[in-house]
């Protein structure tokens, strides 16, 4: 049984989840360059992570299933949170969570007969 080639797709400049996500779309493997080291994941959390070189280079041709081995560097942390991924968005007013809790008042309609001045 013949093993199909895959062209090695331009991974640098990627996060290392979306590197991952791309290689695995095309049936490759994306590793750390130490095969036998810790897995990628372990070494990429938390934090952001850029692909900052891989081998074999964009282009070559590797057996599916074969690896690509990256270096990548962590991003510095905007904003110093937790790194929670949730939006910070203001709490609303006090004075609004009551007025949304209040029954809708209907608007009455001026009777058909009464002229509205």
């Amino acid at each position: 049984m013949a093993t199909t080639g895959v062209r090695v797709p331009e991974l640098v400049g990627l996060s290392v989840p979306d590197a991952r996500m791309v290689a695995h779309q095309l049936g490759i493997v994306v590793a750390s360059k130490d095969l036998d080291g810790p897995s990628l994941g372990a070494l990429t959390w938390p934090g952001t992570w850029v692909v900052v070189a891989q081998e074999p280079a964009c282009g070559a041709v590797v057996a599916r299933g074969g690896y690509v081995r990256i270096e990548f560097r962590r991003l510095p942390d905007e904003g110093g949170g937790a790194g929670d991924r949730e939006p910070r968005d203001p709490l609303p007013r006090p004075q609004a969570i009551e007025e949304a809790a209040e029954p809708t008042k209907e608007r009455r309609e001026p009777h058909p007969g009464r002229r509205v001045r």
